[in-house]
């Protein structure tokens, strides 16, 4: 009876969905192919912000191992990205390694310390235009990152790259036991290395680490002076890798129809960044194309692929480096030519949805590819989007306050009536919208359809008042709710209207 009970009260456990062999065969190939797309973006990266590749390729080791196990989004991938290298370029090129290093924790305990304050609930008014402009530049960017590579190469790199994109796109119509990426990697490996074909590897990008990454502190004088300088690249690799990680943690929402922990997710980066910086890496954060490999080409859905795609590339750079090296930079090419047509929204510059869609969206749309484009830089094309839909949400809503107005039956009180939301951009126009000459004596305002938001409103209403005072005229204010009533009697009469 005892037992019977105790298995009652005692809850079951749910177990993993990754230990599900198909799940798990996934998730381990889903890795396995992330890592090998890794290895020259991480390259690449460091380059960028000017310091030794291995800098590179240990950080986007201890990001994707150390979010796979903080992070808020499973199945998203981070590394050592383009937008962080351009942030502390300059601090390298100027200072030096140890300094970036420093910029690197400090940006990671900036990004705990705003994950505390409720950052993440910021990401509830990024509209949907602005959503759909990121992906589109960002499609445009993983795209013309691989133009570099199809310029000034040999001629066999082109077929080699349609025999890739062929695999890629024909392989998932017979069957998705393999990920297609990582067929067409292992087969055109195989096919240059048996016949002997003379083209870039990923080899000629940069030298691979041969050894395991260390414990270490940086060494430099822990000074004021020192914070002073290195505040600013700290605050840049704390916000810009936020609002990466979070734009892509909600894009990969979407895609997979569940949600996320975006809060756990900004103090997780800042927790892989901290790790990441005292292992000697260049930072990092969430990498759109990378994430899109793993669930949308791979379909990987868990932690252990994120958690897996650090560890293969930690042993492929060091204990398989010189198989790693033959690699075929064309066959990397095509994955992410791939990944970018997948990941671009083809359905927002249709002409039967432009012709529908709202001017304002498709503006919206458009500022955050071109600033993004312009700027290289997802994070400043995130910010003018939101910034111009703020505009035109603010004039469209100016326009909905309407005021009518009626005499009453004895000819002494005329009583105006306020429809919409007043705020700054609309308050400015409802003073224009009263005839003080010719009012009685007695005139009445009623609120009932209207909602007081601001100081600006109050005092529009304020100077209604008072130009109705000078006339000698009377106004009562009528029908506000309680929220506009709390605003109005704390601020009329108190922002020196007319003075």
């Amino acid at each position: 009876m005892s037992s019977v009970l105790s298995a009652v009260v005692r809850p079951r456990l749910s177990r993993p969905s990754w230990l599900s062999p198909k799940v798990f065969r996934t998730e381990v190939l889903a890795g396995l192919v992330v890592a090998l797309a890794l290895i020259p973006e991480a390259i690449s990266f460091s380059i960028l912000a000017g310091v030794d590749p291995r800098v590179g390729l240990f950080a986007s080791f201890t990001m994707a191992v150390t979010i796979a196990l903080c992070g808020g989004r499973p199945a998203m991938i981070s590394a050592a990205t383009g937008a962080i290298a351009l942030v502390v370029a300059p601090l390298v090129k100027e200072h030096g390694l140890d300094y970036l290093i420093a910029a690197v924790i400090l940006g990671g305990a900036i990004q705990v310390l705003l994950a505390v304050l409720g950052v993440a609930k910021l990401m509830r008014f990024i509209p949907r235009s602005v959503m759909v402009g990121f992906v589109n530049a960002l499609a445009i960017l993983i795209f013309a990152a691989q133009v570099p590579h199809l310029i000034g190469v040999p001629w066999l790199v082109f077929p080699l790259v349609a025999v890739a994109l062929a695999i890629m796109v024909g392989l998932p119509r017979l069957t998705r036991a393999v990920p297609a990426p990582l067929v067409a990697i292992v087969v055109l490996t195989v096919v240059t290395v048996v016949v002997g074909v003379a083209v870039p590897t990923v080899g000629d990008e940069g030298a691979l680490p041969d050894s395991l990454p260390a414990l270490g502190v940086p060494q430099l004088p822990w000074t004021l002076d020192t914070l002073s300088l290195i505040a600013p690249y700290a605050l840049g690799v704390a916000l810009v890798g936020l609002m990466e990680s979070l734009m892509t943690a909600k894009l990969v929402d979407d895609i997979t129809d569940t949600h996320s922990n975006k809060t756990r997710e900004s103090w997780g980066q800042g927790v892989a960044n901290i790790v990441t910086g005292f292992f000697g890496g260049m930072g990092g954060c969430a990498m759109i194309g990378q994430t899109m490999i793993n669930v949308k080409a791979s379909g990987a859905r868990t932690r252990l692929s994120t958690f897996l795609a650090g560890v293969f590339l930690l042993v492929l750079v060091v204990a398989l480096g010189d198989v790693v090296a033959v690699i075929p930079m064309a066959a990397l090419v095509a994955v992410m030519i791939i990944v970018a047509v997948s990941t671009f929204d083809w359905h927002s510059v249709a002409p039967a949805t432009l012709k529908r869609m709202p001017y304002g969206e498709t503006i919206v749309m458009l500022a955050t590819v071109a600033t993004t484009l312009a700027t290289h830089n997802l994070a400043v094309g995130v910010v003018v989007g939101v910034l111009t839909a703020m505009v035109i949400f603010a004039r469209r809503v100016a326009r909905l306050v309407e005021v009518t107005s009626v005499l009453d039956p004895d000819g002494t009180t005329r009583i105006y009536s306020v429809h919409g939301e007043l705020f700054f951009a609309s308050s400015n126009d409802l003073v224009g919208q009263f005839d003080y000459t010719n009012d009685p004596e007695n005139v009445v305002i009623d609120m009932t359809h209207a909602h007081v938001w601001d100081a600006s409103s109050v005092a529009a209403l304020d100077a209604i008042s008072t130009k109705y005072a000078a006339r000698g005229k009377t106004v009562e204010i009528v029908e506000l709710n309680t929220p506009s009533a709390r605003i109005h009697d704390t601020l009329a009469g108190q922002l020196g209207v007319g003075h």
